[in-house]
C-alpha cells in the first residue's frame, strides 16, 4: 500500500470526536474537491506492507483507528487492511469521499464508515454514488462540508430523498460562518448534528494532527 502519513492525534470529526486516534492516511485521490485541505496526500507517499503497517502503529496506546486519504477504497489493500485490522481488535472509522461503491465494506462489525456526500461548492456532487446511502447503517456517519446556502439546500435535498440511518453531520468549510450554519438547521428544526473540526481548533489547519 501508498501511505502517506501514520500519526496519533486527537479525531476532530463526526462522532469520535474528542477521542484519541491513530490515523493511517493512504496516498491518492480520486476527487479535486475546491475546498481540500489534504492535497499533499495527492501524490506523496512511500510503499508500506500491511504487517509494517500493523507494526508501525502498536507502539500507540490506542485501539481506535482512521483510515482516511485521499481516498482509501482507490486502493484494494486497504480492504486487506481493514480486516487486519479487525483481526488485532482494532476499532475503524473509514473515511471515503462518496465516489467509490462501499458495498463490500458495509456492514462490517467494528468497522464504522464515514461516508462524505459533496455538495455543489466542491465541484465533485457530480461524482457521488447517491445510491450508497443505502448500504450505510444506523451504525455509520455521514457527512456534508457545507459552504454556502446551496450547499445546505442540496444537503437537505438529498436527506430528505434517502432517509439516512446513520447520524447525519453538517460540517462548514473551514474558515467560514458556522454561525448561519447553525442558524439554517435550527429555523428547519434539522435532525442533524452542526461538525465542527476540533483538530484544527486545538492545533490549527496543519498536517499531522
Amino acid at each position: 500500500m501508498k501511505i502517506n502519513e501514520i500519526f496519533y492525534s486527537i479525531q476532530g470529526e463526526g462522532s469520535w470526536a474528542g477521542l484519541p486516534n491513530i490515523f493511517i492516511r493512504t496516498t491518492g485521490c480520486n476527487l479535486r474537491c475546491s475546498f481540500c485541505d489534504t492535497k499533499y496526500a495527492y501524490e506523496n507517499g512511500i510503499d508500506m506492507k500491511i504487517e509494517k503497517i500493523l507494526s508501525a502503529i502498536e507502539k500507540y496506546p490506542c485501539k481506535h483507528v482512521c483510515l482516511t486519504g485521499g481516498e482509501p477504497l482507490l486502493q484494494q489493500k486497504s480492504v486487506d487492511l481493514i480486516y487486519a485490522l479487525l483481526e488485532k481488535n482494532y476499532k475503524i472509522c473509514l473515511e471515503t469521499n462518496g465516489s467509490i461503491d462501499i458495498k463490500r465494506v458495509s456492514h462490517k462489525k467494528s468497522l464504522m464508515i464515514s461516508l462524505d456526500i459533496k455538495c455543489p461548492s466542491s465541484d465533485m456532487y457530480r461524482r457521488m454514488r447517491l445510491d450508497n446511502i443505502s448500504y450505510i447503517s444506523e451504525n455509520d456517519q455521514l457527512k456534508f462540508v457545507i459552504k454556502n446556502r446551496d450547499d445546505y439546500d442540496y444537503a437537505k435535498a438529498i436527506i430528505k430523498k434517502y432517509k439516512p440511518r446513520c447520524i447525519v453531520f453538517f460540517q462548514p468549510v473551514w474558515c467560514t460562518n458556522p454561525e448561519n450554519l447553525s442558524t439554517w438547521i435550527l429555523n428547519d428544526g434539522l435532525n442533524v448534528r452542526l461538525g465542527l473540526q476540533l483538530h484544527k481548533i486545538l492545533f490549527g489547519d496543519k498536517k499531522g494532527t
